[in-house]
């Protein structure tokens, strides 16, 4: 970190410390390093979403928006509901996104909520303020460019920690009350959708918005770097039990402990053990997790698994605190 934020963080920390004189100097230097990992994943939470925002808003008015295109999802819904009415676009994407964000709250967190509704208030103000070029008429074009420009900006969101499209939120809530999985919630979600765009608009209309939807959704999954619904994270660390408590504890997720060894060593060398964390987690925590095991252990080994989907366990049973 540069080393005026390093000096602000420190005299931060030195003026709290200085109402409890008890404290240790080694325990002022584990709390700068906190507050050092902390603001580090805040800057570049800020960043993808940023970015996030502005690619969402190049395929919306660049793409999509002046050629009459839909999307699915709640952008979808949005969409449609601008075309068939004079209520601005900006204005749709905060109200029709709003209950899913409220439903976020109260399943995924505080943090999560915030970060959503800043995300999604960027988008309508720069989707509204921002004079995006007209790219092209052409409508295949429309739809596969659109779609990924658009999905470019929805899978760096998440790579902050945040959506700015809520369907995924209501997929993730449904798939725990119901026996559906989240692909199987999103399915039926933007059928409806792109029936009602046949109707109200043309069968071709509808037939290009799947064309965008598609290319939305398997770049969304190209960003996050391939993870489907969810995510199986083993993590190796010498602070282990740290990590497990903050996992079970902080996070609501249950573990599987693993009993191992290290393995590099010259030959005949005595093995060190270590106990082995794996968890599941949905694509929407893996931002929150990795900070949680940064301010633990920065040198944790963590390796990510895509998983389709899952059965029995804590995941669908517990919300994220």
């Amino acid at each position: 970190m540069h080393n005026f934020f390093r000096k602000i963080i420190i005299e931060t920390v030195k003026r709290r410390f200085k109402k409890n004189k008890d404290k240790t100097y080694g325990k002022l230097s584990e709390e700068v390093k906190l507050l050092e990992v902390s603001i580090s994943h805040i800057m570049s939470d800020v960043f993808f979403i940023t970015i996030g925002v502005i690619l969402a808003g190049f395929g919306l008015k660049g793409f999509l928006l002046p050629n009459s295109f839909i999307d699915g999802g709640a952008m979808g819904i949005s969409l449609l509901i601008s075309e068939t009415t004079a209520i601005s676009l900006s204005i749709l994407i905060v109200i029709v996104n709003f209950p899913f964000i409220i439903l976020g709250y109260s399943n995924l967190g505080k943090q999560f909520a915030l970060k959503s509704i800043l995300a999604i208030v960027g988008l309508a103000l720069t989707v509204h303020f921002i004079p995006y070029p007209l790219i092209t008429s052409d409508k295949l074009l429309i739809a596969v460019f659109g779609g990924f420009f658009l999905g470019a900006g929805i899978g760096l969101a998440i790579r902050g920690g945040a959506v700015i499209d809520g369907t995924e939120v209501l997929a993730i809530y449904l798939s725990k009350k119901t026996g559906l999985t989240i692909g199987d919630v999103i399915l039926i979600f933007n059928i409806i959708i792109f029936s009602f765009g046949a109707y109200v608009l043309s069968i071709e209309v509808a037939l290009y918005a799947m064309l965008t939807y598609m290319a939305a959704a398997r770049t969304v999954d190209f960003i996050i770097e391939g993870v489907e619904e969810y995510t199986g994270i083993t993590i190796i660390s010498i602070k282990s039990e740290k990590i497990r408590l903050m996992i079970t504890e902080d996070l609501g997720r249950g573990v599987t402990i693993y009993a191992g060894k290290g393995g590099y060593g010259k030959h005949g060398s005595t093995l060190t053990e270590i106990d082995i964390i794996y968890t599941i987690v949905t694509r929407l925590e893996i931002a929150s997790l990795q900070t949680e095991i940064d301010k633990i252990d920065k040198d944790a080994f963590v390796v990510m698994n895509s998983i389709k989907d899952t059965k029995g366990g804590m995941i669908k049973k517990r919300p994220l605190k």
